[in-house]
Parts: structure tokens; sequence; C-alpha cells
């Protein structure tokens, strides 16, 4: 047992600290998100995968009642190949720190989806003050386009439920026909892809552990791969340069092309979208997103191992 959760840390660790600190200083990224996004999702699952498996065999070997629940069905073989008897003391310890890590992960996870309801209804019942009074006899709009008078340009996907797209007069009297394409296939991109679920997770795995490098860099590439996926999307359909003066237009008021660091990701999104990167060849795609779907069965393997050696 001692075994399995040493390599259990060393895996953790590893997908914890140095492969998330060379993953944002590598290019190839930028020219695949989606990719980058999955490869970023199984070291998140890697390194939960760990705890918990860790966390299972630790509580087994310090509660009896736990261990003859997890190792009934299994034979007595594999149950000494465990050898749990023999656990360490500091055993106690570690399964103390995983049981509080897995209450507070919860916790934050739990704490994230109230949250994003709460916003949600906020701004729904904000939408419902700014939509435009129907005549009578009418029936309320129920639609997935919601247009608000407003002068300020302004498009967006209202997850939720009954998700909505909201689009505003002036970015209806600021785009051209082309250009507003542009805009709403960004947004059903981010819909599609239910990149809101992504934004959710990394955003409660940051708060809770900011000091985790993983989870951090989790957070702040997602946000960021998330919107040049959406303008992937959008650039396929209706033309990289399309796209680009729509961004444009939607956000001059903002300072678009500015160095400012609230700004620089808008910037670095129109330069990708005027000088678009060359993607990866269609076999590297395929290997990185099939060695990275493949590091996650580490932790298993680990787990798994002793008892599939004892049979």
């Amino acid at each position: 047992m001692t075994v399995c959760l040493l390599l259990l840390a060393a895996v953790a660790l590893t997908a914890a600290v140095p492969v998330p600190r060379a993953l944002t200083r590598a290019a190839w990224p930028e020219r695949e998100p989606v990719v980058a996004l999955w490869v970023w999702q199984c070291l998140v699952a890697t390194v939960l995968l760990c705890c918990l498996a860790a966390l299972v065999l630790g509580t087994a070997a310090v509660f009896h009642t736990i261990h003859d629940r997890v190792f009934a069905p299994a034979p007595p073989a594999v149950t000494a190949a465990y050898d749990l008897s023999a656990a360490p003391a500091w055993t106690a310890v570690i399964t103390l720190l995983l049981a509080c890590g897995a209450a507070w992960t919860t916790a934050m996870l739990a704490r994230e989806l109230v949250e994003a309801r709460r916003r949600r209804g906020l701004a729904r019942a904000h939408l419902r003050e700014r939509a435009p009074d129907l005549p009578a006899g009418l029936p309320a709009a129920r639609g997935p386009l919601l247009v608000l008078e407003d002068e300020y340009p302004d498009a967006r996907w209202m997850p939720g439920h009954r998700p909505q797209l909201v689009v505003t007069t002036g970015a209806l009297r600021r785009l051209t026909g082309h250009q507003l394409d542009a805009v709403l296939a960004h947004e059903r991109g981010h819909a599609r892809a239910r990149h809101d679920w992504l934004l959710h997770l990394s955003t409660a795995l940051a708060t809770g552990f900011p000091r985790i490098p993983l989870f951090a860099h989790f957070c702040d590439q997602t946000h960021r791969l998330v919107e040049l996926a959406a303008d992937d999307t959008a650039s396929r359909r209706h033309g990289h340069l399309t796209t680009a003066l729509a961004l444009i237009e939607l956000n001059q008021h903002r300072g678009v092309l500015s160095c400012a660091n609230s700004h620089r990701l808008l910037g670095e999104r129109v330069d990708r979208l005027l000088e678009p990167p060359p993607r990866l060849n269609r076999r590297r795609r395929a290997l990185t997103t099939a060695a990275a779907s493949l590091v996650p069965l580490l932790p298993l393997l680990i787990t798994f191992a002793p008892g599939l050696t004892a049979m």
C-alpha cells in the first residue's frame, strides 16, 4: 500500500506543478484551443483521481468497516496484496488531509454553482425589466434570441434552463449582417461546447486551492482558451477577417487594441484572427488527444495493479 500511495503522490505532484507550467509556456495551445482544453481537463482529472484513490486506500487502512466493504467481493489473495494492516502511522494523517480536501472541493463546487445560479437569476430579472413591453394579447418572448433597446453594443449568451442570446440594438446598428452572423456563431459555439460548466469548474478549483499551480493555471487558461475556441468556430463559418472586424466593432469603446492587462486578451484575439496560426496536422492532434486521455488512467492503474497481479 505504501508504494501505491507514493506513486499516486508522485503522479499528482507531477501533474499539478511542472506539467501545467510547461503547458502555459507552450505555443501549440493557441493553435489548437479545443485540444488544449481537453489536455487541461485530463490533468485536473488525473490529480483528482490520485487524491480520490489515495483517500479510498487510506480510509480502508484506517477504518476496518470501510476495509471490509471495499474488499468484500475480492478474494483473499487480492486483499493480502494490498497489505493494509501494515500501513504506516502517517496514513491516518494523510487520510484526514485528503478527506478535508475532498470536503472543501465539494463545498467550493457547490458554492460556485449556487453563485452562478444567483447571478443568472439577477441577470434574467434585469433583462425582464429592460425588455420592451409587447402589445396586449401577445405572449411574452421566450425564444432563443432577445433584442434589447440599448446604445451600448453588446452580445452575450445567457446559459440556463432556457438559454437565450441577448443582442442590443447598439450592436445591430454597429455590425453588418455578416459580422452579426459571426458574433452569433461565436456565442453559439460557447453554448454548444457548454463552456459555462468548464468555467464554473475551473473557477471553483482556483478559488478553493489558489496556491496549487494546476488549478490557478487551469482557471486562467480556460477563460482564455474558450474564447479562442469560440473565435475559431465563428471564423470557420464566416471568415477570419469578418470575425475580427466584428470583435473590433463590439469592443472599440473598450480599447480593444490597447496594452492594458484587462484588454490584452481582446488584442491577442484580434491579432490571432488577422494572422491565424497554422493548425496542427491531424496526426499530431489525434496523438495529443489520445495521450492526454490516457493520463487519467495512471491513478487507476496504480490503484488496481496490486490486485490484478495477485489474481
